[in-house]
């Protein structure tokens, strides 16, 4: 059956620049021209944004692992209902395609299963392997994912007691050159501020949290224009992550109390030096979902304008991952809100209705 005919009205910010009156949907696809025929077409009105971006989410993901189809569906109507109508998920063990069969689900870029270090990440996530099977990890997971690959780049090192890069820079270089062969992106969690540089000096495209920043390294992101999703709703955690920590191991929870108190001068600094920041919440796991809106005021309190923050979680974030937002032709993805989002970020948390795949499904 087609989608209806819609015509949406108000306020459409095609981009942070430029914003138009109305646009059609017709067929499911965006399109700035009244159709030929205007019966049984259904209006919609407000501030219309194109479909939210969350950059750092795992729809399917437990605190044990995979979850079941049930709630992996629940997981992806909660992100849609909030907006979210493209998901790059960062990291997954268990096998989600069957939601891209799915018209009234979010879209995913998958980045594969985690890779990681023995003994060092989270059980029942990631691929756990050694330095001399990382590249030959690397090149299974390009093949799995949608154009991406997802490292753990450090980790609490229980001999050290403290954060520690997962990987040695060569292991590093040769997995990202990998990856680049096999014409897939790299990623790679890190809190502390080791694994950054190294993975910086490898070539890696993005990072995630990205807690460890520093000046020198700051102005090497922002040089070679790596990418960095902070998930400040997750930084947030830190003491909570630490606390069990505390008297075993007391570097390590010294460090991470450290990374949260500067969490939002690091990231205010990473943006004013120019390193592209996008949004993305670290949903699943042990987070909720649903949380965009909670990210997008958190990158304001570090400094973000509404306008920037606004960008990184639609327009921005969609030319990144290489996805269209509202430009004639495409599906038409968007979300209508009753005041301006630009003017007041909150509102965000409750769009009056959600158009995927040209269908109303809020």
């Amino acid at each position: 059956m087609s989608a209806p005919v819609l015509h949406v009205r108000g306020q459409v910010l095609v981009g942070p620049d430029e914003t138009v009156d109305e646009l059609w949907v017709v067929d499911g696809k965006v399109s700035f021209s009244a159709p030929a025929s205007s019966v049984d077409v259904e209006t919609l009105d407000g501030w219309v944004l194109p479909g939210l971006v969350d950059a750092h989410c795992h729809i399917g993901l437990g605190p044990h692992g995979a979850v079941s189809e049930e709630e992996t569906l629940q997981q992806a109507l909660t992100d849609r209902d909030h907006g979210t109508l493209l998901v790059r998920d960062a990291g997954q063990p268990g096998d989600t395609r069957w939601i891209d069969d799915r018209e009234d689900l979010p879209k995913i870029i998958r980045a594969g299963r985690h890779i990681a270090r023995s003994r060092r990440y989270i059980r029942n996530y990631a691929h756990e392997v050694e330095e001399d099977e990382l590249v030959a990890h690397v090149r299974l997971e390009a093949h799995r994912g949608d154009g991406w690959v997802k490292l753990v780049g450090d980790w609490i090192d229980r001999d050290l007691g403290d954060l520690a890069p997962s990987w040695s820079r060569q292991a590093v270089a040769d997995a990202i050159a990998a990856a680049h062969v096999e014409g897939v992106r790299v990623t790679a969690h890190c809190f502390g501020e080791q694994s950054l540089r190294d993975l910086a000096a490898a070539g890696i495209d993005c990072i995630e949290h990205a807690t460890g920043l520093q000046e020198d390294s700051i102005d090497t992101f922002a040089a070679q224009g790596i990418a960095i999703v902070p998930t400040l709703v997750n930084i947030a955690q830190f003491p909570a992550i630490a606390e069990p920590a505390r008297e075993r191991f007391p570097g390590y929870y010294r460090h991470m109390i450290d990374l949260h108190e500067r969490r939002f001068a690091t990231i205010a600094a990473a943006h004013e030096a120019g390193v592209p920041i996008y949004v993305g919440t670290d949903a699943g796991g042990s987070l909720p979902h649903g949380l965009v809106a909670r990210e997008m005021a958190e990158l304001m309190r570090a400094g973000m304008t509404s306008l920037e923050v606004l960008a990184a979680g639609s327009w921005a974030a969609r030319e990144w991952l290489g996805r269209p937002g509202l430009v004639e032709g495409a599906d038409a993805d968007l979300v209508v809100y009753g005041a301006d989002p630009r003017e007041d970020i909150t509102v965000i948390a409750d769009p009056k209705g959600v158009v995927l795949r040209g269908r109303v499904v809020l």
